[in-house]
């Protein structure tokens, strides 16, 4: 006798409603999104700020934006901006988010949402204090197959939860001016790749009562190695979460959940489309569908679905709640905490 997996949930990006969006930053990550969007929704990116006018303008007619502006400040004030996307710097997401707050637009900021959760609290309240809508760029949490990982655990097929883990490492030459080298930039580990595994814990098991972090620190001083294990979950006080993340070395990348009645399978990259394999017990797999669009394309699923929400009068996602991106960020803290690194002008 066989089983199968649930089908994914996920609306076609092409179905949210078109809004016109402002980025900040014509970054690697601000590449991507924009070739996402233009390609599998009706969304369109109207205008880019960048740093000088030579960047933007190139960045602007690579991807068919209409303008460029020298700065961060004209986007904002835009009356032709529906949505801000902060695609700048760990560093500068506090402060341009709390730019487009201020000039009454929604605004998705790039994951890690800012350098820790003090920032990140100041981003919440001004936007609930606008009436504006705010979301973390977390594209993995809107994707096809993380909504059947999601309809798993609802059901409780994998039983008792007894360990989630997820990895994510990446290999980087040593230069200092690299951004993910650099303290100024926020640079690190953790809030860069990191954060892929904390948020896909906080996701399968809830926010953690303890954890306990070891780690060692780059040329720069900021942190290479992290790893960490997670505990007291709330509604899971049986469960581990396991964390690792580096700087130094080109990991599996590879996700699970594993109960007492089923494990549940993402390989790596677990943070972008994948099929998702569950293995009862008893020896028996059942394997779902990737999703239509496949590697950093998926960027679209999480454009769409703010625009979605905006469009419908509401302020917050249902799929990563403000609440959660907060309890993510408090994680993180927690970790760069315990091995002992902090940014410029941060207290942890």
């Amino acid at each position: 006798m066989t089983f199968t997996l649930p089908v994914s949930r996920t609306p076609d990006p092409m179905d949210a409603p078109p809004l016109r969006w402002g980025m900040l930053g014509t970054g690697w990550i601000a590449e991507r999104f924009v070739e996402a969007l233009h390609a599998h929704t009706r969304q369109r990116v109207v205008v880019v700020g960048s740093r000088t006018a030579e960047k933007g303008a190139e960045f602007a007619a690579r991807h068919g934006i209409e303008r460029s502006t020298v700065g961060y400040e004209a986007v904002a004030a835009d009356p032709a901006v529906d949505i801000v996307y902060v695609a700048t710097p760990h560093s500068e997401h506090r402060d341009n988010a709390l730019l487009a707050i201020a000039a009454g637009k929604h605004v998705l900021v790039e994951k890690a949402f800012t350098r820790n959760l003090a920032e990140a609290t100041e981003v919440v309240d001004a936007a609930r204090a606008a009436g504006v809508a705010v979301m973390e760029a977390m594209w993995t949490r809107f994707l096809p197959h993380m909504d059947v990982v999601r309809q798993v655990l609802a059901d409780g097929a994998l039983g008792e939860l007894e360990t989630a883990f997820a990895d994510h490492g990446q290999w980087f030459p040593k230069d200092p001016d690299f951004r993910l080298f650099d303290p100024a930039k926020a640079g690190g580990a953790m809030l860069d790749l990191g954060v892929y595994p904390v948020s896909f814990n906080h996701f399968a098991l809830g926010a953690p009562g303890r954890a306990l972090a070891a780690g060692t620190t780059a040329f720069t001083g900021v942190d290479r190695q992290i790893s960490a294990v997670l505990t007291g979950f709330e509604r899971h006080p049986m469960a581990h979460g396991i964390v690792t993340t580096t700087l130094a070395a080109l990991t599996p990348t590879l996700a699970f959940v594993a109960g007492d009645e089923a494990r549940l399978e993402i390989p790596g990259p677990f943070y972008g489309p994948q099929p998702v394999t569950v293995t009862r017990r008893d020896g028996k797999q059942a394997t779902s569908e990737a999703g239509p669009i496949p590697g950093h394309e998926g960027l679209c699923y999480q454009a769409a679905h703010l625009a979605a929400f905006v469009a419908e009068g509401r302020l917050e996602s249902d799929i990563l709640p403000l609440d959660e991106t907060l309890a993510v960020m408090a994680t993180m803290d927690e970790l760069r905490r315990q091995v002992g690194v902090s940014l410029p002008g941060e207290t942890l």
